[in-house]
C-alpha cells in the first residue's frame, strides 16, 4: 500500500468513528434522514480534500461543516415545506421492536433529543436560531465556537440561543416520559386499530388529543391537525377500513419512544408515534409519506 492509499485508508478510518455524531447533528437541524445522508455524505468529500494540518480536532471539524452545510440545506428546504401539502413532519428513525440494538436508558436519552414532538416544534424556529440552539445544548458549543460558526458575535449567538430556548420551553408539548405507561398506550393504540374498536380507541386518547398526519399530497392524510378523541378516532378507523382487512400492526421504537408500524399487503404505510399526558394520549404523529417510509428496513 502506497503512502497515499495509508492516509486515505486513515482518512476514512478517522470520518468513520465520527460519522454517527455528524449524522445525529445534521438530523437534528435538518429533521429529515434522507437530506442529513447527504450533508454527511457532502462533508465526507470535503473532509477527503482538507488539509491535516489546518485540523487539529476532527470531531469538531465534522459536525462544524455538518452543521455549516444542513443550516445552507434547511435553509432551501424551507421554501419547499411552506408548500407542502399539509402538516409537514420530520422523517422517523425506526428500530423494529425486537431488534433494537439500543437499552431502554439510552432510548429515553434519545427521546429527550430527537422525539418526534421536540422536532416538530423546532419546525418553528429559524435555521440559524435551530442550529444554534441544537448545538450548544446538545452539543456543547461554546458562543465563541458559534460566532466562528455563524459569522455573528458572541454576544448575538448568546442572544439567539436565548431566544430560542425560551420558544422550545415555551411551545414544547408537556408529555409525560414514564415509558412503561408508554408502551402500554402503543399497545393499546395499535390493538384498538387491529381490532377496529372505536370505543378502544377513545379510551386511549384524552379528549382533546391532536391528530397529525404526513402524507405530502401523496396518499390519504389529513390536511389540517385533527382536534378530539371522537375526530381522530373515525378518521384512524377510516384508513383501517379502506385497506379491507389487510392492514397489519407491528411494535416498533419511533425517535426513542414507543411506537408502531402499520404495514399494508406487506409494505410499510404509516409510522405512528405519540406524547401522553395524564395517563393518555395527547398527541398523535402519523407519517404516511411514502417519500419519508422508505429509508425504514
Amino acid at each position: 500500500m502506497t503512502s497515499a492509499e495509508t492516509r486515505a485508508a486513515s482518512d476514512d478510518a478517522i470520518f468513520e468513528r465520527h460519522r454517527a455524531r455528524a449524522f445525529k447533528a445534521a438530523y437534528r437541524i435538518l429533521g429529515s434522514v434522507a437530506d442529513a445522508e447527504d450533508v454527511v455524505q457532502e462533508a465526507w468529500l470535503r473532509w477527503r480534500n482538507a488539509g491535516r494540518d489546518e485540523i487539529r480536532n476532527p470531531e469538531a471539524w465534522l459536525v462544524t461543516a455538518v452543521a455549516r452545510l444542513a443550516i445552507d440545506q434547511l435553509r432551501s428546504a424551507r421554501a419547499r415545506r411552506e408548500i407542502y401539502v399539509g402538516p409537514w413532519l420530520p422523517e422517523p428513525i425506526v428500530e423494529v421492536a425486537g431488534t433494537a440494538d439500543s437499552s431502554p436508558e439510552e432510548r429515553l436519552a434519545l427521546a429527550d433529543e430527537i422525539s418526534m414532538a421536540l422536532l416538530h416544534m423546532l419546525e418553528r424556529l429559524a435555521p440559524e436560531e435551530r442550529a444554534a440552539f441544537l448545538l450548544h445544548d446538545a452539543f456543547d458549543y461554546g458562543y465563541g465556537e458559534l460566532a466562528a460558526l455563524l459569522g455573528k458575535s458572541e454576544a448575538a449567538c448568546r442572544q439567539t440561543v436565548s431566544r430560542a430556548r425560551k420558544r422550545v420551553k415555551e411551545a414544547h408539548p408537556r408529555f409525560d416520559t414514564n415509558a412503561s405507561e408508554h408502551r402500554r398506550l402503543a399497545s393499546a393504540l395499535e390493538n384498538a386499530i387491529a381490532a377496529a374498536d372505536p370505543q378502544a380507541l377513545i379510551d386511549c386518547m384524552s379528549d382533546d388529543v391532536v391528530f397529525y398526519s404526513d402524507g405530502g399530497g401523496k396518499v390519504l392524510a389529513a390536511l389540517n391537525p385533527l382536534y378530539g378523541s371522537r375526530n381522530v378516532s373515525r378518521f384512524l378507523l377510516g384508513i383501517a377500513a379502506k385497506s379491507q382487512g389487510l392492514l397489519k400492526t407491528r411494535p416498533a421504537i419511533v425517535n426513542g419512544e414507543p411506537g408502531f408500524l402499520l404495514t399494508l399487503n406487506g409494505q410499510l404505510d404509516t409510522v405512528i408515534t405519540f406524547g401522553i399526558a395524564g395517563g393518555r394520549i395527547a398527541t398523535i404523529y402519523a407519517i404516511r409519506n411514502p417519500d419519508k417510509l422508505r429509508h425504514i428496513r
